[in-house]
């Protein structure tokens, strides 16, 4: 053909600043872009070859290469797809953002499957001028006594065509690499690239770099045969574990493309294989990785695809946020994209495809728990945040999931609510009692065993909005949550034969003692008859207070600290202590004030921590009395 110049056809304005600056979010997804037409060019051939309207070689290998030229100062992108003609050079790439992957769909509607064909975009060739001062396309069609076209591009209006010396059927794109795209002349570089984006793609990938110096292998001799130097590999999986059905994967094999995409060593607890054809084509598989109870630093990472083609990690609209704690990959060739492929539009089928998750999810949990029950157990203290996170996020998940959520107890097994609550209704009056720090609070955990009561465990980040939740959830049972010293139940207290108008004579005495001693005039002291004699004091705050203060400490609520909020503790005696009778009987003595501090300060050591300054006059006062011991 003779030489062809022209402008290019463009359906708004001059697109390629657009391109360059705010089209694609991140500045490598020309890689992905180039090598998705590569590969979209080879899945159109492959399917006409299938329909007899060609006719393949058997021994047809089909590939896409990348080549890396610093010297040059080029990257190149070859494949031996479908290829093209001058016509369809000039209707493709001339005519910009019209999709070639749309004609050749409608042309053979009736004939092809559309899952395959990747690039629906005619705008993803274009972000080759994101890196590029100059683009070239060498091409050949398949059609027969086709001529080889070349078409130059500077990245402005203009482009000029001609013929082409290329022989080989299908494309080959090279890129004259400018400023903004010299990182791309990095080997490393354009191999992370592809990893990232290609890793998945259906069509076999190898990257050439031919400055490099290849170490020379000598051809060893092994029992008495010649040894050969490895064959290249490509960079990519092209039939990913997903793409099977889940009985034809091993255990081992889950773990094996766990480890090769997330580069994770540490093996998950369990997952979840996705395979789902109507009525939307989504697959993929979940990993349940070990969260423990630092949940909240952690962050999941869900890879999203499209047609094996990677588009973008944790997408809320598609992904449930409490999902995004999970590792996985889905692959969904029917989400709606835009022009990008960077994000999805928030629509009702999208929609539908988040809330399938979600069911699989909590179908997978319900039968664990049904069926694996020992397993589901061991698996609990690292999945159980974030099932808590995903009931406080999503009603229809908390329903489904309500009849299998655990509570730890202190007496080391694990029970679901009503188990709780139906073993425990003697003692516990509907009221689930639980424990935040089992060291600090080991006081009261001992008093509530050896009265044959327990508490349940809830010592995460997410526990205490998930308790709130589960009180107003279970509002018309008037179920309610208390912390093991909110309150003194009457199964920890013993009969008291003192009138109550003497027991409050005798309280507001040792208050004004212990207020006196302390120098605290708001300090509230009450008495009670423990059943166990060897407790001298213990620190009650009613569990509203607590859960404001909690409030206060994560919202900053009030402007101040929780420290600067009133505060509602006050110390319980144990009149059968014999300490506190001590102090009953010797309100005077020189010995009084020491004691009294020494007791308080016992006993919100098992409430909670104390401050530096009060830990340090605890520590010295504790010397004091052994030395009056010696």
């Amino acid at each position: 053909m003779s030489t062809e110049k022209g402008n290019l056809s463009i359906h708004s304005e001059n697109i390629f600043p657009i391109i360059k600056k705010w089209l694609y979010s991140d500045h490598d997804i020309f890689v992905r872009e180039l090598i998705s037409n590569g590969c979209d060019a080879i899945t159109k051939l492959k399917k006409l070859d299938a329909m007899g309207e060609t006719s393949l070689p058997e021994d047809n290998e089909f590939k896409i290469e990348v080549i890396v030229d610093d010297k040059e100062k080029t990257l190149t992108f070859i494949d031996n797809g479908i290829g093209m003609t001058d016509e369809e050079v000039k209707q493709y790439i001339n005519q910009i953002a019209f999709s070639g992957a749309e004609d050749f769909l409608n042309k053979y509607k009736d004939k092809a499957n559309e899952d395959q064909i990747i690039g629906h975009f005619g705008l993803g060739f274009y972000s080759a001028f994101m890196v590029a001062e100059k683009v070239t396309i060498d091409t050949l069609s398949y059609k027969e006594g086709a001529k080889a076209v070349r078409w130059v591009s500077d990245g402005g209006n203009e482009y000029e065509m001609s013929d082409s010396d290329r022989t080989e059927r299908g494309t080959k794109i090279t890129l004259s690499i400018g400023e903004d795209g010299k990182d791309f002349l990095n080997e490393w570089t354009v191999k992370s690239t592809i990893q990232k984006y290609c890793s998945l793609m259906p069509i076999e990938i190898y990257l050439i770099n031919p400055n490099k110096e290849e170490p020379k292998v000598e051809n060893e001799e092994e029992n008495g045969e010649v040894k050969e130097p490895e064959a290249p590999k490509p960079l990519n999986d092209t039939t990913p574990l997903y793409l099977k059905k889940p009985n034809e994967c091993t255990d081992e094999e889950y773990k094996e493309f766990y480890r090769k995409i997330f580069m994770d060593f540490k093996e998950p607890l369990f997952w979840i294989h996705l395979n789902m054809d109507y009525p939307f084509n989504l697959k993929g598989i979940l990993y349940f990785p070990k969260l423990g109870n630092q949940f909240d630093t952690m962050e999941g990472q869900i890879k999203l695809y499209n047609n094996q083609v990677f588009v973008a990690d944790n997408i809320k609209e598609v992904i449930p946020e409490f999902l995004l704690l999970l590792k996985g990959v889905l692959d969904c060739p029917d989400l709606p994209l835009n022009v990008s492929r960077s994000f999805l539009q928030n629509d009702g089928f999208v929609k539908k495809i988040s809330n399938y998750i979600t069911k699989k999810v909590a179908d997978k949990l319900n039968s664990l728990y049904k069926k694996e029950k020992e397993s589901y157990e061991k698996f609990w203290d690292d999945i159980h945040p974030f099932i808590k996170f995903g009931c406080l996020k999503d009603d229809k998940f908390f329903d489904k999931t309500k009849g299998i959520i655990l509570y730890k107890t202190t007496t080391g097994d694990y029970v679901t609510l009503e188990e709780y609550l139906d073993r425990n209704k003697e003692k516990h009056e509907n009221k689930v009692y639980y424990v935040t720090d089992e060291t600090l609070q080991s006081q009261y955990i001992k008093m509530f065993k050896d009265n044959g009561m327990e508490a349940v465990i809830m010592n995460t980040t997410i526990d205490q909005p998930y308790i709130s939740h589960i009180e107003m959830k279970e509002s018309e049972n008037n179920i309610k949550f208390a912390r093991i010293d909110a309150d003194l139940t009457d199964s920890l207290k013993d009969e008291d034969s003192t009138s109550e108008e003497d027991n409050k004579k005798l309280s507001e005495e040792v208050q004004t003692v212990f207020r006196k001693a302390l120098a605290n005039e708001n300090l509230t002291v009450t008495m009670e008859n423990l059943k166990s004699e060897d407790i001298s004091a213990m620190i009650i705050l009613p569990e509203e207070s607590r859960r404001m203060q909690d409030m206060s400490k994560m919202y900053g609520m009030f402007g101040m600290d929780s420290a600067a909020m009133p505060s509602n503790e006050s110390l319980l005696l144990n009149k059968k202590n014999k300490l506190v009778k001590y102090i009953i009987d010797n309100k005077d003595n020189e010995n009084t004030d020491i004691f009294c501090n020494q007791i308080y300060d016992l006993a919100m050591i098992s409430h909670k921590q104390l401050s530096p300054e009060a830990m340090t006059k605890f520590i010295e006062r504790s010397n004091k009395i052994l030395q009056k011991l010696i």
